[in-house]
């Protein structure tokens, strides 16, 4: 069987940029190398597109932009070309492109604005597609389907960038303190405070405002984070085994998501089995809600009550050896490996 050539895309104009290398460089070392042939394609904080024929080492300690290794590429949107043009000192060549990997964190990579490119181009997509991965980054939008979808979510209001400040007051008593208060688009944790006193409400809103042209206020629900890792698409689905993030003190911010200080995530999460379950069948519900396919990690909140409340999906969640995605589906039995495999292969199914 012939490898097929797969762009795997990595870095990106996003806070994040740093996040996505040390993803990249972990899938690109577990791709199976008999079935795929890897185009890793590094997009720097300005935007440009490099093909990088170097190490993985390289991307992950960021040293991949500077090394000669680097050829600028772009892919071609034209649906009957499917190929990346890559440019070099002997001219321009074309390297046929059979799917790609979008591995890239936040906004111009995770939001549909990548994934509408490949779609136009018409190559497989590994991953959700346009509209799943834009829905799944607004956090109002994903509040409100997932809600139809009959899972519970946190009260909220949005807020823009002109509102008055006694509007913003008002919305927040509503809510009652303490809320956080979070950019409506961005990921990890990027932007959001937890507010306790009214004080701290401006403040708060100008960090948000800074990720985001609105932000959410948002209810704190009690009890703690899970998370479910899900693979596939419609009705056939894989699910990891339910994570839980047993934090100190705060909350699961930027700094606790990867360098875990003063928190710890437990995998399986110390559930009931039947608590679990129900954990799955709702991450499961917010999935497929939302249009998601290929893969995704979805993130709620368990109450001491025992409610199940939606926070969030990652539609490209980290993909380090020691990230919650693999983490959640190898205590299921799945290798990194072979997870990577399924997904290449759903998308070339699709």
């Amino acid at each position: 069987m012939s490898q097929l050539n797969v762009v795997v895309l990595f870095g990106g104009c996003s806070p994040e940029h740093e996040v996505s290398l040390q993803s990249a460089a972990a899938v690109l070392r577990n791709l199976d190398r008999e079935r795929f042939r890897p185009l890793p394609v590094g997009i720097s904080r300005k935007g440009d597109w490099f093909l990088f024929s170097g190490s993985e080492a390289a991307i992950e300690d960021g040293s991949w932009l500077s090394l000669p290794e680097c050829a600028p590429c772009a892919l071609l949107p034209d649906r009957s070309a499917r190929a990346l043009l890559v440019r070099g000192a002997q001219g321009a060549r074309l390297l046929p492109v059979d799917a790609v990997f979008p591995v890239l964190h936040g906004a111009n990579g995770e939001d549909g604005t990548v994934q509408g490119l490949i779609e136009l181009a018409g190559i497989p997509l590994a991953g959700c597609g346009t509209l799943a991965s834009a829905l799944c980054m607004d956090k109002h939008r994903a509040h409100l389907l997932a809600s139809l979808a009959g899972v519970a979510v946190p009260h909220g209001a949005v807020v823009g960038p002109d509102a008055p400040r006694a509007e913003a007051l008002r919305l927040a008593r509503a809510l009652g303190y303490p809320l956080f208060v979070k950019p409506v688009r961005a990921g990890s944790s990027f932007g959001i405070t937890r507010v306790a006193q009214e004080a701290d409400l401006p403040r708060a809103l100008e960090t948000a405002l800074q990720y985001d042209r609105e932000a959410i206020l948002e209810e704190a629900v009690p009890g703690f984070e899970v998370g479910c890792a899900v693979v596939g698409r419609g009705a056939d689905l894989l699910l990891g085994e339910v994570d839980e993030v047993e934090l100190a003190s705060g909350f699961f911010d930027y700094e606790e998501k990867y360098t875990l200080r003063t928190s710890a995530l437990h995998v399986p999460a110390r559930l009931s089995p039947a608590d679990a379950a129900r954990v799955k069948a709702a991450a499961a519900a917010v999935y497929r809600a939302l249009g998601c396919a290929g893969f995704a990690r979805v993130d709620l909140f368990f109450t001491p009550e025992g409610r199940i409340v939606f926070n969030e999906v990652n539609t490209i969640p980290g993909f380090t050896e020691h990230s919650r995605f693999p983490a959640m589906l190898r205590a299921a039995g799945y290798g990194f490996s072979q997870i990577l495999t399924r997904i290449l292969e759903e998308a070339m199914r699709a």
